[in-house]
């Protein structure tokens, strides 16, 4: 019998074995997801804003885009679907790497349907570029879940800090050339604000889609992780999850779309920028409600298992409430949810501010995404250092304090 009492785990490692963890393969790997994924947001929010504006499109029009990526909020619903289900023809690259392979080709598509789309030629024009840039969303969101499952399986807890300061270094990279760098692209072949250019953005998307190749190549060049798939799972239930999924999906968008045909049709508004805010929310939230009716009345008519549902979507919920605690629970998700808010709020239309008041495209991206690089990447690996050496809670409060700080100097 061993009577060896077991050594304590450290609670950080050396700023030496910190920086050796740099060159890890693994680590330059989730560098260049992290770049493939971070392509995308800015295609939905900033880059795609001063693009419907210069095409004449009305501001309240352009905001209104930024629901596209509500898939990025809502990714917890189909990940454990992504998570369970496996993908024909593509899961022969395995559970992982067919997944990631397969939202890596749709983010494609998706950009390449906007760029084939001139949001000036007539309203119907807008509808097709708001479905592609729905799907955009979508697929985008996949790939980070997918993304998330490999940095997990991939390696051990020793090295999480630091992949995923990588993959935040990489996606801040990405940003930026989807941001600067379709700015800069836009303007030097021929799209002003005062001389809008279709074939500009065009070939402006297209140089973004092919950008995804980095993440296409590296996920045809890594190993799937080893990992056991998810036990009690029969091949029954895909169908069955899948049916859920887009049923309450339907019902989501259906209820979405009546509520603002409703309003529309009643020539209603609210009054003031609060009344809008609260009208909003009041749309989402009763699209969730309708989402949610649908799901229980799929349980109630048998065509998906109670228990089925229970292991997919609530056992996680309750296992998480039980793991930390209610108060602990409630407070991460405030700080998933808030931690990040100011900047995606400012976002969506920060570059048609910009615009307003008279900067060019390339004075936007010099000013605002260019001199970022050095700062997103080196805060980004020191963001994995200092949580390798001080531990995750400690940076993360550290990063929240910062971040609150850097928003007073907007108020001056």
């Amino acid at each position: 019998m061993n009577t060896q009492q077991p050594q304590p785990a450290r609670a950080s490692a050396t700023w030496a074995e910190s920086f050796a963890l740099l060159a890890h393969p693994k680590t330059w790997v989730m560098l260049c997801l992290g770049f493939s994924a971070g392509i995308p947001i800015l295609l939905i929010f900033s880059s795609l804003s001063l693009w419907l504006r210069e095409a004449g499109v009305e501001r309240a029009t352009v905001t209104f885009f930024s629901w596209a990526a509500l898939g990025y909020s809502f990714k917890f619903v189909w990940a454990p679907l992504v998570d369970r289900m496996p993908l024909p023809l593509f899961g022969r690259l395995g559970r992982r790497r067919g997944w990631l392979l397969a939202a890596q080709l749709a983010v494609v598509l998706a950009i390449v349907g906007m760029a084939w789309v001139d949001p000036a030629a007539s309203p119907h024009a807008l509808q097709v570029m708001a479905v592609f840039a729905v799907l955009l969303g979508f697929s985008s969101a996949t790939q980070d879940i997918v993304i998330d499952a490999y940095r997990i399986e991939s390696a051990g807890a020793d090295m999480q800090a630091i992949m995923a300061s990588a993959y935040i270094a990489g996606y801040r990279v990405g940003m930026i050339v989807a941001g600067a760098g379709a700015l800069f692209l836009a303007d030097a072949w021929g799209s002003t604000a005062q001389a809008y250019s279709y074939l500009a953005w065009r070939w402006t998307y297209l140089a973004m889609a092919g950008a995804i190749g980095v993440g296409v190549l590296t996920t045809l060049a890594i190993r799937e992780p080893n990992a056991a798939p998810p036990q009690g799972v029969q091949v029954s239930h895909h169908a069955q999850l899948l049916l859920a999924f887009a049923a309450t999906v339907a019902v989501f968008v259906l209820v979405f779309v009546g509520v603002g045909d409703w309003q529309a049709a009643w020539s209603w508004q609210p009054s003031g920028a609060w009344g809008a805010l609260w009208l909003a929310t009041l749309r989402l939230l009763m699209s969730l409600l309708a989402a949610a009716v649908a799901m229980r009345l799929l349980v109630f008519w048998g065509a998906v298992p109670m228990a089925v549902v229970h292991s997919t979507w609530l056992a996680p919920v309750a296992d998480f409430f039980q793991r930390y605690g209610a108060r602990t629970a409630v407070l991460l998700l405030a700080l998933i949810g808030l931690y990040r808010i100011s900047d995606i709020v400012l976002g969506v239309i920060s570059n048609v501010f910009y615009q307003d008041l008279g900067f060019s495209k390339p004075e936007i991206a010099a000013a605002v995404k260019t001199f970022g690089v050095a700062v997103s990447i080196g805060g980004g690996f020191l963001g994995g250092l200092l949580s390798n050496r001080l531990g995750v809670m400690r940076g993360l409060m550290w990063g929240a304090v910062l971040s609150a700080l850097t928003n007073w100097l907007f108020v001056g």
